[in-house]
């Protein structure tokens, strides 16, 4: 389930159970099923030499804590808990907006009130800025674990009411009685910015929605297909080499000496057994998504919040698997990938043991590593989206040895028998009808996406998909939240033009 922005995402993405290079579990950050995923946020002093000054003053954020119902939808339980929320009036005038940033998949992070595209656009309109930390992520614990029996308080419907909630509150609090109200999200949070102007017009105005994918799906297989494309893009050889790679990766599952040298070669932090379906499956995707993980954050800048993955884009790994080196054979390159990579997120070796990320994705403490968003992610899709990144696609260079039954069982064994494919078909199907999928009514929503973004492909990505209350912003050549980011030297024009296409249409609406 790739999907994760960063700011979660604000999403993003991302990103697994017995965690591997893609997986998390011992670095800071790791990518799992489409979502980035920090165990420790660096602060702004580890930016990149090229990221500007903050444009707010860090010193200037407020951390505070919203009194927030459990269930909104069960008047009879008065229960409560403590959201955190952050807070930053720097540029406030009276009479000017009120911008939400909302929480996602991930912790929320003060660097977001200080830095970000947003925050351009609050010191340009004289803003007031929150940002709400998503029920069950981060330090906004709403249950003392992560039972089954917490987890039904975790849902997209729960979390648009506690906006609701938090918005009527922060109106009394600060008497804000004639404000506009702006929503900002990437990713899911982009969904929500989006939900959240459909179900609750009377208490927000305007929405950004940036790289939301609205569209909830079972298999999601073309995501692989994006990724492929802007392989094919960056270099017209490299996939033909990734996929003679993993031909000869699948190759060796047929004898014992190449489990072992499968093992030996991608630093496996256990022995292949080759005859475990599963665990060949969640190998197969693990080394799928050191790609996939790239070409969804694709040079967007992430580096100002402290990713250790910011430098390394899809040309440095395609460079690696079409050098001109006629001693290494492919096999050896998509190693090497790996190896970039196993570094990069910190990691020694690369887990895959299906049970062992079973076992850890069924941990209930939020103390264990799945609580830093895994277990509460991979819920979500197993009760409402989907969004499963499969194999299936024919036509991609990475097999077909993940395929949707793999993320199926996934749900079954980390939560119940009960999550077999027609409970998730009938959940995806609720949440489209619930929501609208592409086809929402709504009005004055910014929906924004970039090409490279496989997500895009689950969005609103032209005029004429939407009402023309809204206005729909695709831009050529950027990925995952892109726009979302700081400015930087390197950004490419069309995505200028995009934040500044974006601050346009706010200051119209927000004053007409």
């Amino acid at each position: 389930m790739k999907i994760y922005c960063g700011l979660l995402l604000l999403l993003t993405m991302l990103a697994t159970p017995s965690f591997s290079s893609r997986r998390g579990g011992l670095g800071d950050e790791h990518f799992f099923r489409g979502k980035l995923f920090y165990h420790h946020h660096n602060s702004l002093g580890s930016t990149l030499e090229t990221q500007a000054s903050p444009i707010g003053d860090p010193e200037k954020v407020q951390t505070l804590w919203y009194n927030q119902k459990l269930d909104h939808f069960t008047p009879s339980d008065t229960k409560t808990w403590r959201q955190r929320y952050y807070v930053n009036d720097q540029f406030y005038k009276p009479g000017g907006p009120i911008f939400l940033m909302i929480g996602g998949e991930g912790e929320a992070t003060d660097i977001w009130m200080s830095n970000g595209a947003w925050i351009t656009y609050a010191k340009e309109l004289n803003a007031l800025c929150f940002q709400l930390e998503h029920r069950f992520y981060g330090k906004s614990h709403p249950t003392p674990d992560l039972s089954l029996e917490s987890l039904r308080y975790l849902s997209s419907q729960q979390a648009l009411a506690d906006l609701a909630s938090f918005t009527k509150a922060m109106k009394d609090t600060y008497n804000l009685t004639s404000n506009k109200w702006v929503a900002f999200g990437g990713s899911y949070p982009g969904n929500l910015a989006a939900w959240y102007r459909l179900k609750y017009p009377h208490l927000v105005d305007v929405a950004v929605s940036t790289s939301a994918p609205l569209l909830a799906q079972l298999n999601f297989k073309d995501y692989l297909g994006v990724v492929r494309d802007y392989i094919k893009v960056t270099n017209s050889q490299c996939n033909e080499q990734i996929q003679e790679a993993v031909e000869r990766t699948q190759g060796l599952l047929g004898r014992r000496t190449g489990w072992w040298m499968i093992s030996k070669n991608f630093k496996l932090c256990d022995d292949l057994d080759g005859s475990n379906q599963m665990d060949v499956a969640s190998l197969f995707e693990t080394l799928a998504g050191n790609f996939e993980g790239i070409v969804q954050y694709n040079v967007d800048n992430r580096g100002f919040e402290g990713s250790n993955t910011a430098n390394i884009t899809i040309k440095t790994l395609c460079d690696i698997m079409v050098a001109n080196d006629a001693k290494s054979s492919a096999f050896e390159r998509f190693v090497k990938v790996n190896d970039l990579m196993l570094n990069a997120y910190g990691k020694n070796c690369t887990d895959f043991k299906y049970t062992k990320s079973v076992k850890d994705m069924q941990q209930t403490k939020w103390d264990s590593d799945a609580a830093s968003g895994e277990r509460q992610w991979t819920y979500q899709t197993c009760n409402e989206f989907g969004f499963f990144q499969s194999s299936d696609l024919i036509d991609q260079p990475f097999g077909n040895l993940f395929s949707l039954n793999y993320s199926v069982r996934l749900c079954k064994d980390v939560y119940g028998e009960i999550y077999d494919q027609k409970f998730l078909e009938n959940a995806i199907e609720w949440s489209n009808a619930y929501y609208g999928a592409r086809d929402i009514k709504v009005s004055r929503v910014i929906f924004v996406n970039g090409s490279i973004d496989p997500w895009h492909k689950l969005g609103i990505t032209s005029q004429n998909q939407t009402s023309s209350e809204n206005v729909v912003i695709f831009i050529n050549g950027t990925a995952h939240c892109a726009n979302m980011y700081p400015d930087a030297p390197s950004d490419i024009p069309a995505l200028k033009a995009g934040r500044q296409e974006i601050l346009h249409q706010l200051t119209e609406w927000l004053t007409n």
